[in-house]
């Protein structure tokens, strides 16, 4: 008796968009690893020459697939040159690799994805109106002043469906914005899980012939843009270190300190045109200087007050943009914070602590040349 089962294997392009196509497998528990490789055109997807066009599909994480039912499968798939070559949108094999690095600091990721459902007539958001005012639209009720409830609503249930770790959605400040939380995931999950969704929300658009925009600022003016704020934390950051009497709250502050260190680095990785979302406007903070504060949603770095309550916890990182590669993203936090060993919490620092400045705003700025911890 044959099991026949329909597998969607899913990749990213030369131009990070979504393709996908099917096959039939006859076989029970599609696992990842039970699931075969596969190739593709890649001179149709600007991967290959024509002349050797070969793009090979290696399996890395299966989904339920929400669309089609029964045990049919969604495959998220990295893609390779015959030789074995990453190519260049196989960016979760150089983030697999500083994963591995560690395994013990159990990194978690919680990503919220903030987005904008726009009408294909016009290019425009959902409900637009150039007169309107931002904050009216967030975690709205009702036809006045939510857009594209039915949209998201169906995202959240396929989502479920397929097994994705998606924590909730709610209206954004714009009309027609919207967000929806991955995680916690841990390690490189929160990127397989996130562009997933991601897949799963271009399906449902398709569907409702919306489009969907990633844009970190999709309205000029008196606007929010759209982000995808980063909430992170390691074993230590959550528990502590008991055997050496090391408070998770040391554990990020250093990690706040090496982030800030760091800055521009992440900046440049964080996503295209994010610069014009992050003006220190709009509950953002300046695109150039870092900043970190308690309870802050201007500053670079929020430290939850639950956080600082309890001397334990994750921080969330306000940098990333709506458009950012979650691989990307989640690596470098994890190779800033964990595998750069510089000023460890277990060793007094070594110069005076930092000058803090408090603002109007009570935003806490870093100097270029702090070495100790924020809070």
């Amino acid at each position: 008796m044959t099991h026949s089962k329909i597998a969607e294997y899913v990749w990213l392009d030369a131009d990070l968009n979504f393709r996908s196509k099917s096959r039939t497998l006859n076989q029970r528990n599609l696992k990842v690893n039970r699931v075969p490789d596969w190739n593709y055109d890649g001179s149709s997807t600007g991967q290959a020459a024509g002349n050797f066009s070969e793009v090979i599909l290696k399996p890395a994480a299966v989904f339920n697939c929400p669309f089609r039912g029964d045990d049919n499968v969604l495959v998220w798939c990295e893609t390779y040159l015959p030789d074995g070559t990453p190519t260049k949108s196989n960016t979760r094999k150089n983030a697999s690799e500083i994963f591995s690095q560690d395994l013990e600091s159990k990194p978690w990721y919680g990503l919220e994805q903030e987005y904008f459902i726009l009408d294909t007539n016009t290019n425009k958001p959902l409900g637009f109106n150039s007169e309107g005012k931002q904050g009216q639209f967030y975690c709205s009720v009702g036809s006045r002043n939510t857009f594209g409830r039915e949209i998201a609503d169906e995202h959240y249930l396929k989502c479920l469906h397929a097994g994705i770790k998606i924590s909730g959605i709610n209206a954004e400040v714009a009309p027609g914005q919207w967000e929806y939380q991955v995680g916690p995931c841990v390690g490189i999950e929160a990127g397989d899980h996130l562009y997933m969704a991601r897949y799963i929300m271009e399906r449902v658009a398709e569907k409702h012939n919306v489009l969907i925009s990633y844009h970190p600022k999709e309205l000029k003016g008196d606007w929010n843009g759209s982000g995808c704020h980063t909430n992170y934390s390691t074993k230590n950051m959550r528990e502590g270190n008991k055997k050496k009497n090391i408070k998770g709250i040391k554990y990020i502050n250093d990690a706040v300190t090496k982030l800030q260190k760091c800055h521009m680095e992440h900046m440049n990785a964080y996503g295209e045109n994010n610069n014009l979302r992050m003006s220190g406007e709009h509950e953002t903070s300046d695109y150039n200087t870092f900043s970190f504060g308690v309870g802050n949603r201007g500053a670079s770095v929020r430290i939850p007050t639950d956080t600082e309550k309890n001397e334990k916890g994750y921080f969330e990182d306000r940098r990333p943009g709506s458009n950012c590669d979650p691989y990307i993203v989640t690596g470098k936090l994890f190779e800033t914070t964990v595998l750069h060993i510089n000023n460890p919490v277990e060793e007094p620092p070594t110069t005076p602590p930092i000058e803090i400045k408090n603002d109007v705003n009570n935003e806490t700025v870093v100097e270029d040349n702090a070495s100790t911890t924020p809070i």
